[in-house]
Protein backbone atom coordinates (compact mmCIF):
# COMPACT_ATOMS: atom_id res chain seq x y z
CA UNK A 1 0.00 0.00 0.00
CA UNK A 2 1.36 3.41 -1.01
CA UNK A 3 1.20 6.45 1.23
CA UNK A 4 0.20 8.60 -1.78
CA UNK A 5 0.93 11.92 -0.09
CA UNK A 6 -1.18 11.25 3.01
CA UNK A 7 -0.23 12.77 6.33
CA UNK A 8 1.87 10.19 8.24
CA UNK A 9 -0.68 9.78 11.05
CA UNK A 10 -3.54 9.34 8.55
CA UNK A 11 -1.57 6.67 6.73
CA UNK A 12 -1.05 4.73 9.96
CA UNK A 13 -4.78 5.04 10.75
CA UNK A 14 -5.63 3.65 7.31
CA UNK A 15 -3.33 0.67 7.83
CA UNK A 16 -5.11 -0.13 11.10
CA UNK A 17 -8.63 0.13 9.67
CA UNK A 18 -10.43 -3.18 8.98
CA UNK A 19 -10.87 -3.99 5.28
CA UNK A 20 -14.18 -3.12 3.65
CA UNK A 21 -16.22 -5.49 1.50
CA UNK A 22 -18.57 -3.53 -0.75
CA UNK A 23 -18.99 0.16 -0.01
CA UNK A 24 -22.47 1.63 0.16
CA UNK A 25 -21.93 3.92 -2.82
CA UNK A 26 -24.45 2.61 -5.28
CA UNK A 27 -28.01 3.42 -6.23
CA UNK A 28 -30.56 0.89 -4.97
CA UNK A 29 -32.96 1.65 -7.85
CA UNK A 30 -33.51 -1.61 -9.81
CA UNK A 31 -32.08 -1.80 -13.32
CA UNK A 32 -35.57 -2.56 -14.63
CA UNK A 33 -37.19 -4.74 -17.24
CA UNK A 34 -37.10 -8.54 -17.31
CA UNK A 35 -40.01 -9.20 -14.90
CA UNK A 36 -39.28 -12.96 -14.89
CA UNK A 37 -36.01 -14.88 -15.43
CA UNK A 38 -34.91 -14.78 -19.08
CA UNK A 39 -35.15 -17.96 -21.16
CA UNK A 40 -33.20 -18.74 -24.30
CA UNK A 41 -30.20 -20.47 -25.84
CA UNK A 42 -26.50 -19.58 -25.90
CA UNK A 43 -23.73 -20.77 -28.18
CA UNK A 44 -20.90 -21.19 -25.66
CA UNK A 45 -21.43 -24.54 -23.92
CA UNK A 46 -21.45 -26.55 -27.14
CA UNK A 47 -19.84 -24.48 -29.88
CA UNK A 48 -17.28 -22.32 -28.06
CA UNK A 49 -15.37 -20.43 -30.78
CA UNK A 50 -16.97 -22.21 -33.73
CA UNK A 51 -20.06 -20.17 -34.57
CA UNK A 52 -21.17 -18.55 -37.79
CA UNK A 53 -24.23 -17.01 -39.43
CA UNK A 54 -25.64 -20.28 -40.80
CA UNK A 55 -25.34 -22.15 -37.48
CA UNK A 56 -27.06 -19.36 -35.57
CA UNK A 57 -29.92 -19.04 -38.06
CA UNK A 58 -30.39 -22.81 -38.14
CA UNK A 59 -30.52 -22.86 -34.34
CA UNK A 60 -33.12 -20.11 -34.40
CA UNK A 61 -35.29 -22.05 -36.83
CA UNK A 62 -35.07 -25.16 -34.65
CA UNK A 63 -36.10 -23.12 -31.60
CA UNK A 64 -39.24 -22.13 -33.44
CA UNK A 65 -40.00 -25.43 -35.19
CA UNK A 66 -39.53 -27.67 -32.15
CA UNK A 67 -41.62 -25.57 -29.78
CA UNK A 68 -38.87 -23.99 -27.70
CA UNK A 69 -39.98 -20.49 -28.64
CA UNK A 70 -43.57 -21.31 -27.68
CA UNK A 71 -42.29 -22.74 -24.37
CA UNK A 72 -40.72 -19.37 -23.53
CA UNK A 73 -37.18 -19.60 -24.90
CA UNK A 74 -37.09 -16.22 -26.63
CA UNK A 75 -33.43 -15.17 -26.54
CA UNK A 76 -30.81 -16.51 -28.94
CA UNK A 77 -27.46 -15.39 -27.54
CA UNK A 78 -24.14 -15.18 -29.37
CA UNK A 79 -21.38 -15.79 -26.85
CA UNK A 80 -17.66 -15.08 -27.38
CA UNK A 81 -16.10 -15.22 -30.87
CA UNK A 82 -18.96 -13.58 -32.72
CA UNK A 83 -16.81 -10.58 -33.60
CA UNK A 84 -13.74 -9.59 -35.53
CA UNK A 85 -10.38 -8.88 -33.94
CA UNK A 86 -10.58 -5.48 -35.67
CA UNK A 87 -12.81 -2.58 -34.82
CA UNK A 88 -13.96 -0.44 -37.75
CA UNK A 89 -12.16 2.75 -38.76
CA UNK A 90 -14.68 4.55 -36.55
CA UNK A 91 -13.78 2.35 -33.59
CA UNK A 92 -16.96 0.25 -33.70
CA UNK A 93 -17.23 -3.44 -32.92
CA UNK A 94 -18.12 -5.58 -35.93
CA UNK A 95 -18.96 -9.20 -36.60
CA UNK A 96 -16.32 -11.68 -37.72
CA UNK A 97 -15.75 -10.63 -41.32
CA UNK A 98 -15.90 -14.15 -42.77
CA UNK A 99 -18.20 -15.97 -40.35
CA UNK A 100 -20.79 -13.18 -40.21
CA UNK A 101 -20.19 -11.49 -43.58
CA UNK A 102 -23.61 -9.82 -43.70
CA UNK A 103 -23.03 -8.23 -40.30
CA UNK A 104 -24.80 -8.55 -36.97
CA UNK A 105 -27.62 -6.09 -37.72
CA UNK A 106 -28.72 -8.26 -40.65
CA UNK A 107 -28.55 -11.39 -38.49
CA UNK A 108 -30.70 -9.71 -35.83
CA UNK A 109 -33.35 -8.84 -38.40
CA UNK A 110 -33.39 -12.43 -39.67
CA UNK A 111 -33.84 -13.84 -36.16
CA UNK A 112 -36.39 -11.21 -35.17
CA UNK A 113 -38.46 -12.34 -38.16
CA UNK A 114 -38.63 -15.78 -36.52
CA UNK A 115 -39.99 -14.18 -33.34
CA UNK A 116 -36.69 -14.40 -31.45
CA UNK A 117 -34.74 -11.78 -29.55
CA UNK A 118 -30.97 -11.65 -29.98
CA UNK A 119 -28.28 -11.46 -27.31
CA UNK A 120 -24.60 -10.68 -27.59
CA UNK A 121 -21.44 -10.93 -25.51
CA UNK A 122 -18.42 -8.92 -24.43
CA UNK A 123 -16.17 -8.60 -21.40
CA UNK A 124 -15.71 -5.99 -18.71
CA UNK A 125 -12.06 -5.86 -19.68
CA UNK A 126 -9.64 -4.75 -22.36
CA UNK A 127 -10.28 -8.02 -24.22
CA UNK A 128 -12.85 -10.82 -24.11
CA UNK A 129 -12.03 -14.26 -22.73
CA UNK A 130 -11.07 -15.23 -26.30
CA UNK A 131 -8.80 -12.15 -26.56
CA UNK A 132 -11.00 -10.12 -28.87
CA UNK A 133 -11.89 -6.42 -28.49
CA UNK A 134 -13.99 -5.73 -25.39
CA UNK A 135 -15.93 -2.89 -23.82
CA UNK A 136 -13.80 -1.56 -20.93
CA UNK A 137 -13.21 2.09 -21.77
CA UNK A 138 -15.64 1.90 -24.71
CA UNK A 139 -18.90 1.43 -22.81
CA UNK A 140 -20.87 4.29 -24.37
CA UNK A 141 -19.75 3.54 -27.93
CA UNK A 142 -20.33 -0.21 -27.70
CA UNK A 143 -23.69 0.08 -25.95
CA UNK A 144 -24.90 2.35 -28.74
CA UNK A 145 -23.65 -0.15 -31.33
CA UNK A 146 -25.60 -2.96 -29.66
CA UNK A 147 -28.75 -0.85 -29.38
CA UNK A 148 -28.57 0.17 -33.05
CA UNK A 149 -28.23 -3.48 -34.06
CA UNK A 150 -31.38 -4.30 -32.10
CA UNK A 151 -29.69 -6.42 -29.42
CA UNK A 152 -31.95 -7.26 -26.45
CA UNK A 153 -29.66 -9.31 -24.17
CA UNK A 154 -26.07 -8.56 -23.19
CA UNK A 155 -23.72 -10.88 -21.32
CA UNK A 156 -20.77 -9.03 -19.79
CA UNK A 157 -17.87 -11.29 -18.79
CA UNK A 158 -14.87 -10.42 -16.59
CA UNK A 159 -11.77 -11.56 -18.49
CA UNK A 160 -8.86 -9.13 -18.91
CA UNK A 161 -10.39 -6.83 -16.32
CA UNK A 162 -8.27 -3.91 -15.14
CA UNK A 163 -9.39 -2.84 -11.64
CA UNK A 164 -9.99 0.78 -10.80
CA UNK A 165 -7.06 1.91 -8.63
CA UNK A 166 -7.75 2.73 -4.99
CA UNK A 167 -5.56 5.83 -4.97
CA UNK A 168 -6.88 9.37 -5.49
CA UNK A 169 -5.08 12.39 -6.94
CA UNK A 170 -3.87 15.25 -4.76
CA UNK A 171 -6.47 17.97 -5.43
CA UNK A 172 -5.85 21.69 -5.01
CA UNK A 173 -9.14 22.87 -6.50
CA UNK A 174 -11.85 22.47 -9.11
CA UNK A 175 -12.91 24.66 -12.00
CA UNK A 176 -16.51 24.80 -13.23
CA UNK A 177 -17.59 26.16 -16.63
CA UNK A 178 -20.83 25.88 -18.57
CA UNK A 179 -20.42 23.62 -21.61
CA UNK A 180 -19.56 25.60 -24.72
CA UNK A 181 -18.08 28.58 -22.87
CA UNK A 182 -14.42 29.33 -22.29
CA UNK A 183 -14.69 30.97 -18.91
CA UNK A 184 -14.95 29.07 -15.66
CA UNK A 185 -14.96 29.67 -11.92
CA UNK A 186 -12.14 28.26 -9.82
CA UNK A 187 -12.95 26.90 -6.37
CA UNK A 188 -9.86 26.37 -4.17
CA UNK A 189 -9.54 23.31 -1.97
CA UNK A 190 -9.77 25.63 1.04
CA UNK A 191 -13.49 26.05 0.22
CA UNK A 192 -14.16 22.34 0.70
CA UNK A 193 -15.16 20.60 3.92
CA UNK A 194 -13.04 17.52 4.63
CA UNK A 195 -14.19 14.22 6.11
CA UNK A 196 -12.50 10.96 7.08
CA UNK A 197 -8.76 10.86 6.44
CA UNK A 198 -8.77 13.82 4.04
CA UNK A 199 -6.29 16.55 5.05
CA UNK A 200 -5.01 19.82 3.60
CA UNK A 201 -1.26 19.60 3.06
CA UNK A 202 0.96 22.69 2.59
CA UNK A 203 2.11 23.11 -1.00
CA UNK A 204 3.85 26.33 -2.09
CA UNK A 205 3.96 25.31 -5.74
CA UNK A 206 0.18 25.46 -6.33
CA UNK A 207 -1.78 28.69 -6.33
CA UNK A 208 -3.91 27.71 -3.33
CA UNK A 209 -0.88 27.14 -1.11
CA UNK A 210 -2.11 23.64 -0.25
CA UNK A 211 -3.64 20.50 -1.70
CA UNK A 212 -5.92 17.80 -0.28
CA UNK A 213 -4.63 14.27 0.28
CA UNK A 214 -6.27 11.25 1.95
CA UNK A 215 -9.08 10.79 -0.57
CA UNK A 216 -8.00 7.19 -1.21
CA UNK A 217 -10.01 3.97 -0.87
CA UNK A 218 -13.30 5.50 0.30
CA UNK A 219 -11.56 6.64 3.51
CA UNK A 220 -11.83 10.38 3.00
CA UNK A 221 -13.69 13.00 0.95
CA UNK A 222 -13.76 16.70 0.16
CA UNK A 223 -17.10 18.43 -0.36
CA UNK A 224 -17.90 21.83 -1.81
CA UNK A 225 -21.22 23.36 -0.86
CA UNK A 226 -20.75 26.60 -2.84
CA UNK A 227 -20.63 25.54 -6.49
CA UNK A 228 -22.89 28.07 -8.21
CA UNK A 229 -24.68 27.72 -11.55
CA UNK A 230 -26.50 30.61 -13.25
CA UNK A 231 -28.85 28.07 -14.81
CA UNK A 232 -29.37 24.33 -14.71
CA UNK A 233 -27.57 22.25 -17.30
CA UNK A 234 -24.35 20.53 -18.26
CA UNK A 235 -21.08 21.93 -16.97
CA UNK A 236 -17.44 20.98 -17.45
CA UNK A 237 -15.86 20.19 -14.10
CA UNK A 238 -12.06 20.24 -14.13
CA UNK A 239 -10.20 18.60 -11.26
CA UNK A 240 -6.92 20.45 -10.67
CA UNK A 241 -4.23 18.14 -9.30
CA UNK A 242 -0.67 18.14 -8.12
CA UNK A 243 1.20 15.30 -9.83
CA UNK A 244 2.33 12.50 -7.55
CA UNK A 245 3.80 9.06 -8.23
CA UNK A 246 4.18 6.76 -11.23
CA UNK A 247 0.95 4.82 -10.65
CA UNK A 248 -2.70 5.06 -11.69
CA UNK A 249 -5.31 6.88 -9.65
CA UNK A 250 -9.03 7.60 -9.90
CA UNK A 251 -11.63 9.94 -8.46
CA UNK A 252 -15.43 10.01 -8.41
CA UNK A 253 -17.48 13.20 -8.59
CA UNK A 254 -20.77 13.24 -6.71
CA UNK A 255 -23.14 16.14 -7.47
CA UNK A 256 -26.02 16.88 -5.11
CA UNK A 257 -25.89 13.35 -3.77
CA UNK A 258 -25.88 11.71 -7.22
CA UNK A 259 -22.61 10.16 -8.31
CA UNK A 260 -21.28 10.04 -11.83
CA UNK A 261 -18.67 7.83 -13.39
CA UNK A 262 -15.13 7.47 -12.12
CA UNK A 263 -12.49 9.72 -13.72
CA UNK A 264 -9.32 7.71 -14.44
CA UNK A 265 -6.03 9.43 -13.63
CA UNK A 266 -3.15 7.70 -15.45
CA UNK A 267 0.41 7.32 -14.25
CA UNK A 268 1.91 10.74 -14.88
CA UNK A 269 5.13 12.10 -16.31
CA UNK A 270 6.56 14.96 -14.29
CA UNK A 271 7.38 17.49 -16.98
CA UNK A 272 5.01 19.79 -15.11
CA UNK A 273 4.01 19.98 -11.46
CA UNK A 274 0.22 20.08 -11.99
CA UNK A 275 -2.40 18.43 -14.23
CA UNK A 276 -6.08 18.81 -15.13
CA UNK A 277 -8.74 16.12 -15.62
CA UNK A 278 -12.26 16.81 -16.83
CA UNK A 279 -15.75 15.40 -16.76
CA UNK A 280 -19.21 16.75 -17.58
CA UNK A 281 -21.70 17.07 -14.72
CA UNK A 282 -25.27 18.28 -14.50
CA UNK A 283 -25.79 21.20 -12.09
CA UNK A 284 -29.01 22.70 -10.80
CA UNK A 285 -29.70 26.40 -10.93
CA UNK A 286 -28.24 28.06 -7.84
CA UNK A 287 -25.92 26.48 -5.28
CA UNK A 288 -24.78 22.87 -5.71
CA UNK A 289 -22.90 20.36 -3.57
CA UNK A 290 -19.94 18.60 -5.18
CA UNK A 291 -18.09 15.79 -3.40
CA UNK A 292 -14.81 14.23 -4.53
CA UNK A 293 -13.35 10.92 -3.33
CA UNK A 294 -11.93 7.62 -4.53
CA UNK A 295 -14.72 5.04 -4.05
CA UNK A 296 -12.66 1.84 -4.31
CA UNK A 297 -12.18 0.25 -0.90
CA UNK A 298 -12.14 -3.28 -2.33
CA UNK A 299 -11.91 -5.21 -5.58
CA UNK A 300 -15.68 -5.66 -5.33
CA UNK A 301 -16.17 -1.89 -5.44
CA UNK A 302 -14.14 -1.70 -8.63
CA UNK A 303 -16.17 -4.42 -10.33
CA UNK A 304 -19.47 -2.92 -9.22
CA UNK A 305 -18.55 0.55 -10.51
CA UNK A 306 -17.37 -0.80 -13.86
CA UNK A 307 -20.51 -2.89 -14.37
CA UNK A 308 -22.62 0.07 -13.33
CA UNK A 309 -20.96 2.21 -15.99
CA UNK A 310 -21.95 -0.33 -18.64
CA UNK A 311 -25.43 -0.55 -17.15
CA UNK A 312 -25.93 3.19 -17.49
CA UNK A 313 -24.54 3.13 -21.01
CA UNK A 314 -27.01 0.42 -22.07
CA UNK A 315 -30.00 2.31 -20.70
CA UNK A 316 -28.89 5.56 -22.29
CA UNK A 317 -28.26 3.83 -25.62
CA UNK A 318 -31.67 2.16 -25.89
CA UNK A 319 -33.37 5.44 -25.01
CA UNK A 320 -31.30 7.33 -27.60
CA UNK A 321 -32.00 4.83 -30.38
CA UNK A 322 -35.72 4.84 -29.61
CA UNK A 323 -35.76 8.64 -29.80
CA UNK A 324 -33.75 8.68 -33.05
CA UNK A 325 -36.08 6.21 -34.74
CA UNK A 326 -39.36 7.30 -33.20
CA UNK A 327 -39.94 3.73 -32.01
CA UNK A 328 -40.69 2.04 -28.71
CA UNK A 329 -37.59 1.45 -26.62
CA UNK A 330 -36.09 -2.06 -26.75
CA UNK A 331 -34.49 -2.57 -23.33
CA UNK A 332 -31.40 -4.76 -23.11
CA UNK A 333 -31.40 -7.49 -20.47
CA UNK A 334 -28.05 -7.14 -18.68
CA UNK A 335 -26.24 -10.31 -17.59
CA UNK A 336 -23.38 -9.69 -15.13
CA UNK A 337 -20.82 -12.47 -15.48
CA UNK A 338 -17.95 -11.88 -13.03
CA UNK A 339 -18.23 -15.45 -11.71
CA UNK A 340 -19.56 -14.43 -8.28
CA UNK A 341 -16.15 -13.13 -7.18
CA UNK A 342 -17.24 -9.66 -6.09
CA UNK A 343 -20.48 -10.22 -4.15
CA UNK A 344 -22.69 -9.31 -7.13
CA UNK A 345 -25.76 -10.45 -5.22
CA UNK A 346 -25.33 -7.29 -3.09
CA UNK A 347 -25.32 -4.83 -5.98
CA UNK A 348 -26.57 -6.77 -9.01
CA UNK A 349 -30.23 -5.69 -8.90
CA UNK A 350 -29.31 -2.01 -9.20
CA UNK A 351 -26.89 -2.74 -12.04
CA UNK A 352 -28.41 -5.53 -14.13
CA UNK A 353 -30.96 -8.32 -14.34
CA UNK A 354 -28.90 -11.40 -13.51
CA UNK A 355 -25.56 -12.06 -11.89
CA UNK A 356 -23.44 -15.15 -11.95
CA UNK A 357 -22.93 -16.84 -8.60
CA UNK A 358 -20.06 -19.18 -9.52
CA UNK A 359 -17.37 -20.01 -12.09
CA UNK A 360 -18.47 -21.59 -15.37
CA UNK A 361 -20.67 -24.66 -15.39
CA UNK A 362 -19.57 -28.00 -16.90
CA UNK A 363 -21.62 -31.09 -17.86
CA UNK A 364 -20.30 -32.98 -14.83
CA UNK A 365 -22.91 -33.73 -12.18
CA UNK A 366 -20.72 -33.17 -9.07
CA UNK A 367 -19.87 -29.74 -10.48
CA UNK A 368 -23.54 -29.00 -11.15
CA UNK A 369 -24.31 -29.98 -7.54
CA UNK A 370 -21.56 -27.65 -6.29
CA UNK A 371 -23.04 -24.75 -8.26
CA UNK A 372 -26.50 -25.58 -6.91
CA UNK A 373 -25.22 -25.68 -3.32
CA UNK A 374 -23.48 -22.34 -3.73
CA UNK A 375 -26.46 -20.63 -5.38
CA UNK A 376 -29.41 -21.91 -3.35
CA UNK A 377 -28.02 -20.22 -0.23
CA UNK A 378 -28.44 -16.79 -1.84
CA UNK A 379 -32.21 -17.02 -2.33
CA UNK A 380 -32.91 -13.87 -0.30
CA UNK A 381 -31.03 -11.59 -2.71
CA UNK A 382 -33.11 -12.33 -5.82
CA UNK A 383 -36.57 -11.16 -6.78
CA UNK A 384 -38.57 -9.52 -9.54
CA UNK A 385 -36.17 -8.14 -12.16
CA UNK A 386 -32.98 -9.46 -10.56
CA UNK A 387 -31.89 -13.10 -10.48
CA UNK A 388 -29.12 -15.31 -9.15
CA UNK A 389 -27.53 -16.92 -12.20
CA UNK A 390 -25.99 -20.38 -11.67
CA UNK A 391 -24.93 -20.31 -15.35
CA UNK A 392 -26.32 -21.82 -18.52
CA UNK A 393 -28.00 -25.20 -18.61
CA UNK A 394 -26.02 -28.33 -19.47
CA UNK A 395 -29.14 -30.45 -19.97
CA UNK A 396 -28.42 -32.74 -22.91
CA UNK A 397 -24.65 -32.26 -22.75
CA UNK A 398 -21.84 -34.56 -21.69
CA UNK A 399 -22.68 -37.91 -20.11
CA UNK A 400 -25.42 -36.78 -17.73
CA UNK A 401 -28.02 -39.47 -16.99
CA UNK A 402 -31.72 -38.88 -17.44
CA UNK A 403 -32.20 -38.35 -13.69
CA UNK A 404 -29.26 -35.96 -13.58
CA UNK A 405 -30.66 -33.94 -16.50
CA UNK A 406 -34.08 -33.80 -14.83
CA UNK A 407 -32.60 -32.79 -11.47
CA UNK A 408 -30.45 -30.11 -13.10
CA UNK A 409 -33.45 -28.56 -14.84
CA UNK A 410 -35.78 -28.80 -11.84
CA UNK A 411 -33.26 -27.23 -9.46
CA UNK A 412 -32.65 -24.28 -11.80
CA UNK A 413 -36.42 -23.75 -12.02
CA UNK A 414 -36.82 -23.93 -8.25
CA UNK A 415 -34.06 -21.32 -7.81
CA UNK A 416 -35.83 -18.88 -10.19
CA UNK A 417 -32.71 -19.04 -12.36
CA UNK A 418 -32.41 -17.88 -15.96
CA UNK A 419 -33.05 -20.83 -18.27
CA UNK A 420 -30.46 -20.52 -21.02
CA UNK A 421 -30.01 -23.75 -22.96
CA UNK A 422 -26.49 -24.70 -24.02
CA UNK A 423 -26.93 -27.92 -25.99
CA UNK A 424 -26.74 -28.63 -29.72
CA UNK A 425 -30.38 -28.25 -30.74
CA UNK A 426 -29.69 -29.99 -34.06
CA UNK A 427 -29.01 -33.23 -32.17
CA UNK A 428 -31.50 -32.83 -29.32
CA UNK A 429 -33.59 -35.97 -28.83
CA UNK A 430 -37.22 -35.99 -27.77
CA UNK A 431 -36.40 -36.93 -24.17
CA UNK A 432 -34.23 -33.84 -23.67
CA UNK A 433 -36.86 -31.71 -25.40
CA UNK A 434 -39.47 -33.08 -23.01
CA UNK A 435 -37.33 -32.14 -19.99
CA UNK A 436 -36.60 -28.56 -21.07
CA UNK A 437 -40.20 -27.87 -22.13
CA UNK A 438 -41.83 -29.23 -18.98
CA UNK A 439 -44.71 -26.80 -18.54
CA UNK A 440 -45.04 -27.19 -14.78
CA UNK A 441 -41.36 -26.54 -14.11
CA UNK A 442 -41.20 -23.61 -16.50
CA UNK A 443 -44.29 -22.17 -14.81
CA UNK A 444 -42.50 -22.47 -11.46
CA UNK A 445 -39.40 -20.76 -12.85
CA UNK A 446 -41.50 -17.99 -14.42
CA UNK A 447 -43.83 -17.50 -11.45
CA UNK A 448 -44.68 -13.81 -11.09
CA UNK A 449 -43.56 -13.64 -7.44
CA UNK A 450 -40.00 -14.47 -8.56
CA UNK A 451 -39.18 -15.79 -5.09
CA UNK A 452 -36.43 -18.43 -5.31
CA UNK A 453 -36.74 -21.62 -3.32
CA UNK A 454 -35.45 -21.75 0.22
CA UNK A 455 -33.62 -24.89 1.30
CA UNK A 456 -35.62 -26.14 4.27
CA UNK A 457 -33.48 -29.20 4.92
CA UNK A 458 -29.89 -29.86 3.95
CA UNK A 459 -28.24 -33.26 3.86
CA UNK A 460 -27.99 -36.30 1.66
CA UNK A 461 -31.48 -35.38 0.46
CA UNK A 462 -32.29 -31.69 0.26
CA UNK A 463 -35.82 -30.32 0.59
CA UNK A 464 -36.59 -26.97 -1.04
CA UNK A 465 -39.78 -24.94 -0.86
CA UNK A 466 -40.81 -22.04 -3.05
CA UNK A 467 -43.87 -19.80 -2.60
CA UNK A 468 -45.87 -19.30 -5.78
CA UNK A 469 -48.54 -16.89 -6.94
CA UNK A 470 -52.07 -17.62 -5.76
CA UNK A 471 -51.08 -19.19 -2.45
CA UNK A 472 -49.53 -22.26 -4.09
CA UNK A 473 -46.20 -23.78 -3.01
CA UNK A 474 -43.62 -25.86 -4.87
CA UNK A 475 -41.72 -28.44 -2.82
CA UNK A 476 -38.65 -30.14 -4.27
CA UNK A 477 -36.89 -33.27 -2.99
CA UNK A 478 -33.35 -33.74 -4.35
CA UNK A 479 -31.36 -36.90 -3.62
CA UNK A 480 -27.66 -35.96 -3.65
CA UNK A 481 -26.47 -39.40 -2.56
CA UNK A 482 -25.42 -42.48 -4.54
CA UNK A 483 -28.22 -44.67 -3.20
CA UNK A 484 -32.02 -44.67 -2.87
CA UNK A 485 -33.40 -42.43 -0.12
CA UNK A 486 -36.86 -41.80 1.34
CA UNK A 487 -37.84 -38.50 2.95
CA UNK A 488 -40.89 -36.50 3.97
CA UNK A 489 -41.74 -33.13 5.45
CA UNK A 490 -44.59 -32.02 7.67
CA UNK A 491 -46.71 -29.35 6.05
CA UNK A 492 -47.01 -27.42 9.29
CA UNK A 493 -43.23 -26.91 9.07
CA UNK A 494 -43.71 -25.18 5.73
CA UNK A 495 -46.59 -23.14 7.13
CA UNK A 496 -44.45 -21.99 10.06
CA UNK A 497 -41.60 -20.81 7.86
CA UNK A 498 -42.00 -17.06 7.31
CA UNK A 499 -40.48 -17.10 3.84
CA UNK A 500 -42.41 -20.10 2.50
CA UNK A 501 -45.63 -19.25 4.36
CA UNK A 502 -47.67 -22.23 3.15
CA UNK A 503 -51.33 -21.23 3.74
CA UNK A 504 -52.96 -23.13 6.60
CA UNK A 505 -55.60 -25.56 5.27
CA UNK A 506 -57.34 -28.70 6.44
CA UNK A 507 -56.06 -30.51 3.35
CA UNK A 508 -54.01 -29.84 0.23
CA UNK A 509 -54.15 -31.13 -3.31
CA UNK A 510 -50.64 -32.29 -4.23
CA UNK A 511 -49.48 -32.85 -7.81
CA UNK A 512 -46.20 -34.62 -8.69
CA UNK A 513 -44.46 -32.93 -11.61
CA UNK A 514 -42.25 -35.78 -12.84
CA UNK A 515 -44.13 -38.86 -11.63
CA UNK A 516 -47.52 -37.43 -12.58
CA UNK A 517 -50.77 -37.88 -10.72
CA UNK A 518 -52.27 -35.98 -7.81
CA UNK A 519 -53.60 -36.71 -4.36
CA UNK A 520 -55.03 -35.03 -1.30
CA UNK A 521 -52.87 -34.84 1.83
CA UNK A 522 -53.43 -33.32 5.25
CA UNK A 523 -50.13 -33.19 7.07
CA UNK A 524 -47.14 -34.75 5.28
CA UNK A 525 -45.68 -35.00 1.79
CA UNK A 526 -42.89 -37.45 1.03
CA UNK A 527 -41.11 -39.46 -1.64
CA UNK A 528 -38.58 -42.21 -2.32
CA UNK A 529 -35.89 -41.30 -4.86
CA UNK A 530 -33.02 -43.15 -6.54
CA UNK A 531 -29.55 -41.57 -6.68
CA UNK A 532 -29.30 -38.12 -8.30
CA UNK A 533 -33.08 -37.94 -8.77
CA UNK A 534 -35.53 -35.15 -8.02
CA UNK A 535 -39.26 -34.84 -7.58
CA UNK A 536 -41.22 -31.62 -7.41
CA UNK A 537 -44.68 -31.33 -5.87
CA UNK A 538 -47.10 -28.45 -6.34
CA UNK A 539 -49.32 -27.86 -3.31
CA UNK A 540 -52.57 -25.95 -3.53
Amino acid sequence: MKRNGMCPLCFVKQLLMPPKKVSDIYDDTPYGGCPTPPMGWSSWNTFRNNIDHDLIVETGRIMKERGLLDAGYRYLNLDDNWHSSMRTAEGLLQGDLTRFPAGIASLVQELNALGLKVGIYSSNGTLTCEDLPATLGNETLDALTFARWGIEFFKHDFCHNVPIPRYAPLVYGVEVAQCGTGAGTFYPCTDAALTGLARRMPDKRVKTGCHVSGLDACRGAMEYSNIYAEEGGDYVLTVCCRKKGQYDKAILIEVNGKDGDVIPIPSQKHWNYTSRFQTVVRLEKGVNRVRLFNPVASRADSAMLQYRKMSRALRAATAQVAAERGEAEKPIVFSICEWGKNQPYRWGRSTGNLWRTTPDIRPIFPWIKWIYNHTVEKYAYAGVGGYNDPDMLEVGNGKLTEDQNKSHFALWCMMAAPLILGNDLRKMDDKILEIVTNRDLIAIDQDALCKPAKRIRKGGLDILARPLEGGRTAVCFFNKTHYTVSASIALNELAADRYVALPQKAEYRVRAVYAGGSSVVKDVVGVTLPRDATEVFILE
